[in-house]
């Protein structure tokens, strides 16, 4: 993979991607609805996926986490249902960081050698690996049958009379039992725990809600919630046992973390444990879920990571446009929130967490995606994320179990989805998709692929054109976006259309926008739409409106080559006409629109842009 390439992550959860039970029920045991195993993700699925344009595929779930199926057979110790979340439990309750799940083995006691072999058959497809890193909470009953010598659990030296102590491994809740506001079972039945221990949602109490993280428990870095105060110095017990952690998953070949609430993780943790790590492993990646703008520089230039999750500022507008009415104006905002950073911002439009696009509670129609998608992918050279099943429509329209019908994918249950099982087709990726399922999986190709194929995409710079089209009466900021990418010989014109109805826009392009990117004005005779293929001659020039249909909910991509530009020629009238110009040059009274905030500065240090 080149260096200069794009991340494009597919995120998938194995149990569930790679289940073909045909009847799944609510609330189904593994046996009832089995699990997808790793094994299950063939080299023709991985080309499949390589297919759509992606270039890292993040499994999910894969480190063992508290499940109520019986493996004690294994010499896996099993968990007390009541204080598991669905039957097959939350991913992000870890019970062994030194384990595969064995839910996604074909053969438990190989579980570690089938990882290791897909690591390796997805790295033979041309893709690269994430896997996630849990930092900030552990199972409730977290035990590490399959630790390292040498390593001690989570826990074994505590003090268990202080709510804090700088190398306690956990924070109690001194002289209380743990009493969540659920049953916890009677008898030999029952879950006991004395002195309680915080929750991983920052729960410093013994009485969690059914709403709370009641089945993970917080982890100690060194920080007293008590009174504020940090205790980093001597290192603390916890930080030495996350590292040890990082460095054996990257000795497996993966190549990347996505750290689950890094920002519930003191700061100062990453910036010690990410440069260890990358001495030893340079080019795993550090993605990081975080949930506060006001973090997102410190997390990048003293934390130490690559990418962070920009959900509360792209990913909530975009939302807010689809489904509030909010208007698409508000979309430059939001590059000038991430001004100077925008490269390290992973956007996504889905993941496990949030609910589906297509579902009832998001757009209620999988077509509607396209202006949000293009906008997600292009508007920066950061990464692009989806999510399994996204590329085909996925309304998760089931009731699973413990996830009811809330518009999102379970992570919690035993369940199969049957697009996802059509289109596997039992490993072979060549399977019984719908027309309508094979045209929006078309469509997200043509987008994904043109990331990393268009030069102005992968590592262009960036100018937003909105600023001169408020007035314009044939562009309707609420619901139009337009914005320009450029590099090299390559200069792409992208307007989105977020309406219920088509348009015939007319894009306004200001004299500084071909200052900045350096770019001819004139005509393209052979200027081609990325999306459907059409090449006709295009000007592109300051004094010449832009005209472009845009279908409902659609985008255009308009590509122009500076060595094809021919000059614009003056007519009588005092306007262009669609001919070379011998003179060579554009009109000398074209209009210099107002130079206002509109550029990137990871594209164009020239002129940084100020908030509004």
């Amino acid at each position: 993979m080149s260096p200069t390439q794009k991340p494009i992550i597919y995120q998938l959860i194995p149990r569930l991607f790679a289940n073909y039970c045909e009847t799944p029920v609510e609330n189904g045991t593994i046996r009832q609805n089995g699990s997808g195993k790793l094994a299950g993700i063939s080299t023709d699925i991985l080309r499949s996926i390589r297919d759509l344009g992606v270039n890292y595929v993040w499994y999910t779930g894969v480190i063992e986490h508290a499940n109520q199926t019986d493996y004690s057979a294994f010499g896996i110790r099993p968990h007390n249902h009541h204080i598991v979340k669905g039957k097959a439990g939350s991913p992000y309750a870890i019970c062994d960081y030194y384990d595969i799940d064995p839910d996604v083995a074909e053969n438990v006691p190989l579980r570690m050698r089938e990882f290791e072999e897909l690591v390796a058959r997805t790295h033979k497809a041309g893709l690269k690996v994430i896997i996630d890193f849990v930092p900030n909470h552990v199972a409730r009953q977290y035990y590490s049958d399959a630790k390292p010598k040498g390593i001690e659990d989570f826990g074994n030296r505590d003090n268990h009379e202080m709510f804090f102590a700088p190398n306690n491994n956990f924070y109690y809740i001194t002289r209380q039992q743990f009493s969540p506001s659920f049953d916890l079972g009677q008898g030999k039945d029952a879950y006991v725990e004395f002195p309680a221990k915080a929750s991983g949602n920052d729960c410093f109490n013994a009485f969690p809600g059914i709403n709370d993280w009641y089945e993970t428990v917080k982890l100690n870095y060194g920080h007293d919630y008590g009174d504020g105060s940090n205790h980093f110095d001597p290192i603390p017990d916890t930080w030495l046992k996350m590292l040890h952690i990082l460095r054996f998953w990257a000795a497996k070949g993966i190549d990347g973390f996505r750290c689950d609430m890094a920002f519930m993780v003191p700061i100062e943790f990453w910036h010690w444990a990410i440069p260890q790590v990358k001495a030893h492993y340079p080019d795993v990646l550090f993605i990081a879920e975080i949930y506060d703008v006001a973090q997102y520089r410190p997390f990048i230039d003293y934390a130490g990571f690559d990418y962070l999750y920009d959900k509360v500022n792209l990913y909530d507008t975009l939302r807010a446009i689809e489904t509030a009415n909010h208007s698409a104006a508000l979309i430059t905002n939001c590059w000038q929130t991430v001004d100077g950073i925008g490269p390290h911002m992973l956007n996504f439009l889905e993941n496990h967490d949030e609910q589906r696009f297509a579902s009832a509670f998001y757009a209620g129609d999988p077509w509607r995606v396209l202006p949000s998608l293009v906008v997600s992918t292009m508007i920066s050279t950061g990464p692009m994320m989806i999510y399994f099943g996204q590329e085909l429509g996925e309304r998760a329209a089931d009731a699973e179990g413990f996830s009811g019908r809330d518009g999102r994918t379970t992570i919690f249950d035993y369940w199969s989805i049957e697009k996802i099982r059509r289109w596997l087709n039992h490993g072979d990726a060549r399977g019984q998709l719908t027309e309508d399922e094979q045209e929006l999986r078309a469509m997200y190709r043509r987008v994904l692929t043109l990331a990393n194929k268009e030069e102005a995409i992968r590592e262009g710079a960036f100018f937003d054109l909105m600023y001169v089209n408020y007035d314009n009466p044939r562009f309707n900021p609420h619901r139009h976006y337009a914005f320009l990418r450029s590099h090299g010989d390559e200069t792409l014109l992208i307007i989105v259309n977020f309406g219920t109805e088509d348009s015939s826009v007319a894009v306004n392009i200001p004299l500084h926008a071909f200052n900045v990117l350096d770019i001819p004005q004139g005509i393209d005779p052979r200027a081609s739409e990325l999306l459907s293929g059409v090449r006709v001659q295009k000007a592109l020039a300051a004094t010449v409106p832009f005209e472009a249909d845009v279908r409902a909910h659609g985008a255009v991509i308009w590509k122009f080559s500076r060595s094809r530009i021919k000059p614009l020629r003056p007519s009588l009238n005092g306007k262009h006409d669609d001919k070379t110009s011998r003179e060579g040059t554009p009109d000398a009274g074209a209009r210099e629109l107002p130079q206002t905030p509109h550029t990137l500065t990871e594209a164009v240090t020239v002129h940084r842009p100020q908030r509004d």
